[in-house]
């Protein structure tokens, strides 16, 4: 194990912008799982809410176009659909060819559709009026953040930050 040296007084992860944020939406996200829980919703968590509400009104769906609607990776939704799965939520079957599954809901999964859709509008309300309490806009703040990240990718911020440290040796090709 290293010691600190006189250059680098401190772990540099104790220091974030970044985690305050993930705290404050995982702590939201956790709120609406124990109202879940309150309301004896079984086997749904915030992060299914979206796939089951896209499948309630898209139709059925491969595993990759429920993906790319929702803006997430293949294996998140992957993921995702075995847990739906698992519960019951939803079912799979093959696609138009060998290497897709289409994701339908089954009965229990559109029987809690409408409770997730009311949910989803209280939540958004609920997210309103936090909007509404601070004197800056949790909205307008992301939007002015997306602005400035399309003047300058986060990557070349990063990137530029990063040019006079030394590079990490290359790793041999096997």
């Amino acid at each position: 194990m290293s010691e600190p040296n006189d250059r680098q007084p401190h772990d540099p992860t104790e220091i974030s912008h970044w985690r305050p944020l993930r705290r404050l939406l995982d702590a939201m996200d956790d709120d609406i799982a124990r109202l879940y829980e309150r309301l004896d919703v079984r086997g749904v968590r915030p992060r299914h809410t979206m796939p089951l509400i896209r499948l309630s009104r898209h139709g059925p769906m491969t595993i990759r176009q429920l993906a790319q609607s929702l803006e997430v990776t293949h294996s998140a939704m992957s993921q995702t659909v075995s847990a739906l799965r698992a519960e019951g939520l939803v079912a799979t079957r093959p696609g138009a060819d060998a290497r897709t599954r289409e994701v339908t809901l089954t009965d229990k999964g559109r029987q809690l559709v409408p409770f997730i859709e009311a949910e989803w509008r209280a939540t958004e309300d609920a997210v309103a009026e936090l909007d509404d309490e601070i004197p800056y806009a949790l909205t307008r703040v992301v939007r002015d953040i997306e602005r400035a990240l399309a003047r300058e990718p986060f990557r070349e911020r990063i990137a530029r930050r990063l040019r006079s440290v030394p590079q990490p040796p290359q790793q041999p090709t096997q």
